[in-house]
């Protein structure tokens, strides 16, 4: 439980950087969007960058985190809940409390200003907070698509899986494809969570609570068909306090090697950590 107050100051403790591996333990579809079609490609495209290259978009993997988290938590009911967007087929609506103790709010940064309530009324944002995590694009490790794979791939980076809806009344079939990165590729995922205070201390369990909740749920589009099972691997947690930054200290090294397990087994060290900066 969080011990922030409305008068908890915020300064600078220190960064915590998190550095690893994302692992396709299936085929992942993050969509680019009907915009991005090409004459002769999948209906349902994968994004890509400037080099023609998936990756991850940081804010696709980092809503997944704060949406597994508000269910986990059970902030995902009406009365914790506010819209972002009210468009009609395009409803948007997260989690965001005024309490200055609200773990999900701290962690995701609170949006200033009067919101509406899903379950009626209005939130006045007078208490808007900082973000705590900020999570980076996460480009695709081009050794991951092994020659082998390239080889039935066509000596692309993706594949195309075919589906069938099925009509209940005609029995007709409606096919469509979505592209997908293969099962086996690797992203390079980096995230940094800022301290503040000391009572930001439990924010980096909740963080990989959310890591441990990804590894059993699914990423991205096609999940209740089979996609999106990913694993995170390789993970490097490094501690870089105020001193860092100010004079060159060198930074502590929490973990290395590790999976999200390992990392839940070093939480204690860093509340520890925090406290004596």
């Amino acid at each position: 439980m969080s011990a922030h107050t409305a008068q908890t100051e915020l300064k600078l403790v220190g960064k915590l950087i998190l550095e690893g591996e994302m692992v396709c333990e299936s085929g992942l579809h993050i969509g680019a969007g009907k915009g991005s079609m090409e004459i002769g490609g999948a209906d349902n495209p994968v994004v890509k960058d400037s080099h023609g290259r998936p990756y991850v978009p940081g804010s696709t993997l980092r809503g997944r985190l704060r949406s597994l988290l508000e269910q986990a938590t059970g902030a995902a009911i009406p009365s914790e809940l506010v819209y972002l967007s009210k468009r009609k087929g395009q409803e948007v609506r997260i989690h965001q409390s005024d309490r200055p103790d609200d773990e999900i709010c701290l962690l995701f940064g609170r949006n200033p200003g009067r919101m509406e309530k899903v379950g009626g009324g209005d939130l006045d944002g007078n208490l808007a907070t900082p973000s705590r995590l900020s999570v980076f694009d996460a480009p695709l490790v081009l050794e991951s698509i092994t020659p082998q794979m390239r080889e039935s791939l066509d000596d692309e980076l993706t594949e195309v899986k075919s589906e069938n809806a099925i009509d209940r009344i005609t029995a007709q079939a409606n096919p469509r494809t979505l592209e997908r990165v293969p099962a086996g590729a690797r992203f390079k995922v980096r995230m940094v969570v800022d301290v503040l205070c000391p009572e930001d201390s439990v924010l980096p369990g909740l963080l990989v609570q959310g890591l441990r909740l990804l590894e059993d749920d699914t990423l991205g589009g096609g999940g209740s068909r089979g996609s999106g099972h990913v694993r995170f691997a390789d993970l490097k947690l490094s501690w870089r306090g105020r001193d860092y930054y100010a004079s060159g200290a060198a930074e502590r090294e929490i973990a290395s090697g590790a999976d999200t397990a390992g990392l839940q087994g070093k939480i204690a060290e860093i509340g520890e950590l925090v406290a004596a900066a």
